[in-house]
């Protein structure tokens, strides 16, 4: 454990596999010896890559910097469905399943070629309704829709909707598929995996997932989990600070009096205000309030009456 009172932004996890996000939290916690830390997006337990972490008082970010978009390497295993949705699960069914009576073009000594899942892989780009994997956190009635599917009760899932960027599809070697995509928030690879392989029509799973990206995190700025295990200290180096984050959200710099009313909640009104890169209003969504130093000092919205109203307080 170290010292690391004064540690306030982002630190980016390059996780391994096997442990889930909440087992990543809990080693940076105990690494460096603060309790306020969070991640901004699961990543599960087979996943690898980008998870960023909020350190200190980032903690209150959290919910403006969760719903960037992300961007994944993922390899699809045609020929299996399993109750997960992905290869550590149970196979309940697929062209290649034990057992089964159907073997398919595309799985096998037969394979499909890169054009024909590359057609079939388009018509997941834009936005549409996509139903989760019954082994997921979304809440049913209030408990996790995981802990319904494992004690084998019945998992009514409700289709949410998301919208995909971009999706690539990298190679086709036999039965395996490897795809790029760029997606976003809420969106399930699982879930892609299992549909494409419906809509192939010999079932599919997901086999390996890295996310690359989440908004502006990427895996040249990641640490490896295990170094913040050996040594906590080393997170200083890679953390991202405060005053770096939200780049994309409008900024306004309060003048000393705009100052003292932002650090106590107080609305900010023109003659509060020094300098702005844009015009705030309701139109431009959650504008930064910075002092003079460029210090993030708080997050407000906008509203009818001209006045910016902190809603996340930093300092």
């Amino acid at each position: 454990m170290t010292d690391q009172s004064e540690l306030d932004g982002v630190v980016v996890v390059d996780k391994p596999m096997g442990p889930t996000s909440h087992d990543v939290v809990a080693c940076v916690r105990r690494a460096l010896g603060k309790t306020k830390v969070g991640h901004l997006g699961t990543l599960d337990p087979l996943a690898t890559g980008v998870l960023p972490l909020v350190v200190g008082r980032a903690t209150r970010l959290a919910s403006l910097l969760a719903s960037a978009s992300k961007q994944y390497d993922a390899v699809i295993r045609l020929g299996l469905v399993t109750d997960t949705y992905d290869i550590t699960g149970t196979v309940v069914g697929g062209s290649e399943a034990p057992g089964s009576a159907v073997r398919i073009a595309g799985v096998g000594e037969r394979h499909l070629s890169c054009e024909t899942v590359t057609l079939a892989a388009s018509g997941f780009v834009g936005s549409y309704q996509q139903r989760p994997p019954p082994f997921s956190a979304k809440k049913i009635d209030g408990v996790r829709a995981y802990d319904l599917a494992r004690r084998r009760r019945p998992v009514n899932m409700r289709s949410v909707p998301v919208s995909v960027d971009a999706l690539t599809v990298l190679s086709v070697d036999g039965p395996r598929v490897r795809c790029r995509i760029v997606s976003s928030s809420g969106f399930y690879v699982r879930s892609l995996a299992h549909d494409l392989g419906d809509v192939l029509g010999c079932g599919g799973c997901l086999e390996t997932l890295r996310r690359e990206r989440h908004g502006p995190f990427d895996l040249q700025g990641a640490i490896p989990l295990v170094r913040i295990v050996e040594n906590g200290a080393s997170v200083a180096s890679h953390l991202v600070p405060m005053d770096t984050l939200l780049p994309w959200m409008p900024a306004v710099v309060a003048n000393d009096h705009g100052v003292r009313r932002a650090t106590h909640g107080n609305p900010l009104r023109i003659a509060d205000i020094a300098s702005a890169t844009a015009v705030p209003s309701r139109s431009t969504g959650p504008v930064r309030i910075l002092d003079g130093r460029g210090r993030l000092l708080a997050v407000a919205d906008p509203r009818a009456d001209g006045a910016l109203h902190p809603k996340i307080v930093l300092v």
